[in-house]
């Protein structure tokens, strides 16, 4: 079981640093899954009625279905879904970003999703994200830019100059956060969409790269994903939340038979509300759904059929703060996936649903627990009701352990990512519940 996990996770912790943004969280399920024989849909073509195969199809270069059909009816099996986000709480880059204070270049940004943000300061950071740029025929293309290296430091104060900071500092995103990049000479300046057009030039050099048109540029923490604690106990990394999901879902269907049809969907925009083309509450899984389908009754026999497992992280019990949690629903770092239970349908769990999920755990011999948060505090959600009240299917809400959720750097357990991508190989593989 170690060295199956250290396999795992090795290949966990390089899809997360190959993965700063969703675009290219997306770009690399793509080469994963056409390494594995999947083919590309365009939403744009005809599709017809597909023969058994496997296929996937990207919306906004960022979200992302990969499906398996067996050549059955898909009112006669359904489809076993999993879904999770591409996207993470980070700092983006404004249109006009570009300061200057005391001879330093700053870049303005923006806050996306409820980030943790004093853990942003003083990190080696980088940028990377998409860049639309007009091509030599002049049709806009979209190309993906990463700098990689450290570029940029968004500095502290120093607790001389504020010495109650470790009792009461607060952080302005509007003055607190803008990175600084450089030192100028006095009087020069930086354009910023010439720097990205240089990028550009620099990561694709057999393209005419034209002028930059517009951009979506996000900071990241250079830092490397890396098994941590004194035995390995531990993964720590950005984006944990919810790239980990991603991969694990993605290499449970790669992993399956495909005795049943199956399907994963991994959403941008969770983290700000789905409410986009490409998020949750947009109609990609329902189109997609609806085109396999073809009839308005074959879809909703399929969909009687079927069960989405909404794949996202969950709060592990803190050993500083056990004040936070209900004390019998505390999860425990690598002793298994955690169901996630709300009665205000928060999480999209029912008792049918979770049936299903404890059931696949005692087969694999997996352990599973629990997360209800305290009856005093609020409770986050996820894709999970969004989908179940979108589609009308089965839904259940589970998650790995995790600490830090939505910092810079988070931490889950090293042996948790592998016992659940046993339980959604199991999933994806059971033909009857």
């Amino acid at each position: 079981m170690a060295h199956s996990s250290n396999t795992f996770n090795q290949g966990l912790c390089d899809f997360l640093d190959q993965s700063p943004t969703p675009y290219h969280a997306v770009a690399a399920m793509k080469n994963l899954l056409e390494e594995q024989g999947f083919t590309g849909l365009s939403e744009g073509d005809s599709w017809g009625e597909l023969p058994a195969g496997k296929y996937y199809v990207t919306r906004n270069d960022a979200s992302i279905i990969a499906f398996t059909l067996n050549g059955e009816s898909l009112t006669q099996t359904g489809m076993h879904m999993v879904g999770a986000h591409t996207d993470s709480p980070c700092l983006k880059v404004k249109p006009k970003p570009e300061k200057v204070q005391q001879t330093l270049l700053q870049l303005g940004v923006e806050v996306y999703g409820g980030a943790l943000l004093n853990p942003w300061f003083d990190r080696d950071l980088s940028m990377a994200g998409r860049v639309s740029v007009e091509a030599e025929n002049g049709r806009i293309e979209q190309l993906l830019i990463n700098f990689e290296c450290p570029v940029a430091v968004i500095p502290s104060l120093a607790i001389h100059l504020d010495r109650e900071a470790n009792q009461s500092r607060s952080v302005n995103p509007q003055l607190h956060l803008p990175p600084v990049l450089c030192q100028l000479e006095e009087g020069d300046t930086l354009d910023f969409r010439a720097l990205l057009e240089k990028q550009c030039q620099q990561q694709y050099p057999d393209r005419q790269i034209g002028k930059v048109l517009d951009y979506e540029i996000c900071f990241y923490d250079t830092q490397k994903a890396a098994l941590t604690g004194l035995y390995g106990d531990f993964i720590s990394s950005a984006r944990l939340d919810n790239l980990l999901s991603c991969y694990v879902g993605l290499q449970s269907i790669l992993k399956a038979d495909g005795r049943r049809p199956g399907l994963l969907i991994c959403n941008d925009h969770e983290e700000v509300g789905s409410q986009s083309s490409s998020g949750a509450q947009g109609t990609f899984l329902h189109s997609v759904l609806q085109r396999l389908s073809q009839t308005p009754e074959n879809y909703q026999r399929m969909i009687d059929r079927s069960m989405m497992i909404s794949a996202d992280n969950a709060h592990a019990i803190h050993p500083n703060y056990p004040d936070k949690h209900d004390a019998e629903h505390g999860p425990i770092l690598n002793r298994g996936p955690v169901i996630k239970t709300n009665a205000n349908q928060r999480y999209a769990t029912s008792s049918e649903t979770s049936a299903v999920f404890r059931q696949l755990c005692n087969q694999q011999d997996v352990p599973v627990q629990d997360f209800v948060v305290r009856t005093d505090m609020a409770c986050g959600s996820t894709i999970g009701p969004i989908t179940a009240s979108n589609i009308g299917i089965r839904t259940l809400d589970i998650g790995v352990p995790t600490y830090g959720m939505h910092s810079i750097r988070e931490m889950a357990g090293s042996r948790d990512a592998e016992m659940l991508h046993k339980v959604l190989t199991a999933f994806y593989q059971q033909t009857s519940h």
